[in-house]
């Protein structure tokens, strides 16, 4: 994990296949865990399964990163990151990785990598899932070890093991909300 040179940004007026818009190539990739560091891990549908942490990439270029962070929470999981007890961190981290080919078709030309902002959400534990069941058919809650050893992006699984290092917002910066019963007075 490092900080990358940013790869180039296309619009959603750009369209790809079918006239829908193409994918922009930045993303986020939001660890969901609890205090006692038991992450949400979610299937992808299709039969890969592919374990992953919740993933999106920007709806249009001047999105900022903590607001993909939040509608993918949302749209993936129907957990609301900015609900009571929930906290959002922005661990500062980025992931640079190339687009798998098959998926290249759904990036404007020429676009060939993805840049990945790295968020942590703490939820308290009990936090009802619900899968969109067009992106994702299972989750399950491990304590983050266990989460990295079955996550199948090799960043996912770094990311998982770096929790105890952000838990509790002590690196990056931490997203609190008023309606956060654990936010200082």
């Amino acid at each position: 994990m490092g900080t990358p040179t940013p790869p180039p940004v296309t619009t959603p007026a750009d369209s790809g296949p079918g006239g829908r818009p193409f994918k922009l190539p930045e993303s986020v990739l939001v660890v969901i865990h609890t205090a006692a560091l038991d992450v949400l891990l979610i299937r992808r549908t299709g039969g890969d399964g592919h374990w992953q942490s919740v993933t999106g990439s920007k709806d249009h270029g001047d999105e900022p990163f903590e607001a993909t962070a939040v509608r993918e929470v949302a749209e993936e999981t129907g957990i609301d990151a900015r609900g009571p007890g929930c906290e959002l961190t922005d661990w500062f981290l980025e992931n640079l990785y190339d687009i798998w080919p098959q998926w290249l078709h759904r990036y404007a030309p020429g676009v060939a990598r993805n840049r990945e902002r790295v968020f942590g959400l703490r939820v308290p534990s009990g936090t009802p899932v619900v899968l969109n069941p067009r992106e994702h058919d299972d989750f399950c809650w491990l304590p983050w070890r266990d989460a990295a050893d079955r996550c199948f992006s090799a960043s996912n699984a770094e990311a998982c093991l770096l929790l105890p290092r952000y838990l509790g917002g002590a690196t990056g910066s931490s997203v609190q909300h008023p309606a956060d019963p654990d936010t200082p007075g």
